[in-house]
């Protein structure tokens, strides 16, 4: 078989329609990513993941953003609700570990290998909501002691995390699904939003940049886009070691057809083009501009699994179970607080 392109892209709707199994069997991208237009309930769920496999071969990652919070596509009646990250600041880390592993489980039992989470931004007062609850912390040794305890919740329940969003969207003013946010802080501010992802760079998860512009550190180019940024700050400074994917191309902060955004992050060292609209001609144009997964980014996929796998196999069945159900009441009562 052979090597799958680098990228990763969205689906229309509830089903697998001929025409995208047609084009994931043609141009085999990496895998998919979901959204709430592609869930109704787990029957459905597990049926589209397992269309999405049969083309793509059983190992193709699925991803979904499952953050807790705002950021959740499976949600009730069929799957539980979470806390935001925000309200575990201050709180027991393990409370944190626990809650990540049993959100991993559910996502996992849906069919999903990959969830978009923890966001390592820092929740930054008088900036944009965007981040806002998603972020643990406006402090980096909180965000990062939590978003330690969240990948290896999620690693624990079968899951691949994404840390996001490389090197850091807490400074943004504007929502970068909209526009473009331009951060002129000083190089040496930069430093607290870089700590987070520091502290986990070795960790086994993957990372998601930022389509943020840093004045300080590329005056022309968002970070996605970026060399000088992946390769200096993400890669360098940071030290991140795992697979590095884009955020959504097809958010508004980027401009150009959907297949010069792809070409413009994977030749500024993204390992994968991330396009989430689910349109069909968006897909294949990101597909064509896509070339195969080089060999170093095959390498980083399988050293993602591998820690997953450890660390899921580490946590036997049984502590699982009684973990799903205490953690039941402390979740609950975590959204209590909340409302």
């Amino acid at each position: 078989m052979s090597t799958p392109r680098a990228a990763i892209i969205g689906l229309s709707g509830p089903v697998l329609l001929a025409e995208e199994a047609a084009m994931l069997r043609r141009m085999r991208p990496l895998g998919a990513i979901l959204f709430a237009r592609n869930v109704r309930d787990p029957v459905q769920l597990r049926a589209l993941t397992g269309a999405i496999r049969a083309e793509l071969g059983e190992a193709a990652p699925v991803l979904v953003d499952q953050e807790g919070g705002r950021v959740a596509r499976l949600r009730p009646p069929h799957w539980p609700a979470f806390p935001p990250a925000a309200l575990f600041e201050e709180r027991d880390a393990e409370a944190a570990r626990a809650n990540a592993t049993l959100l991993a489980l559910e996502c996992s039992a849906a069919g999903f290998d990959v969830v978009c989470a923890p966001v390592l931004d820092l929740r930054l007062p008088g900036r944009h909501s965007v981040v806002g609850d998603r972020g643990f912390s406006a402090r980096p040794e909180e965000v990062a002691r939590l978003g330690a305890a969240w990948v290896a919740g999620l690693q624990a329940g079968g899951v691949i995390p994404v840390v996001k969003h490389m090197p850091g969207h807490g400074r943004a003013m504007v929502d970068s699904h909209l526009e473009l946010p331009r951060v002129d802080a000083p190089r040496a501010a930069l430093a607290d939003d870089f700590a987070p992802f520091a502290a986990l760079a070795g960790s086994g998860a993957w990372g998601m940049t930022a389509h943020l512009l840093f004045e300080a550190l590329d005056a022309t180019r968002p970070a996605t886009l970026s060399p000088g940024i992946i390769r200096d700050i993400i890669r360098g400074e940071i030290g991140f070691s795992g697979v590095l994917v884009s955020d959504d191309l097809a958010m508004g902060a980027l401009s150009g057809t959907p297949g010069e955004r792809a070409a413009g992050a994977l030749r500024a060292g993204c390992d994968i083009a991330l396009h989430c609209s689910g349109v069909l001609a968006e897909s294949q144009d990101v597909l064509e501009a896509s070339a195969p997964l080089t060999d170093a980014a095959l390498e980083r996929l399988a050293a993602a699994r591998d820690a997953m796998q450890a660390a899921s196999a580490a946590a036997p069945a049984a502590a699982l179970s009684d973990l799903m159900a205490a953690l039941a009441a402390r979740r609950d009562a975590l959204l209590r607080d909340a409302a």
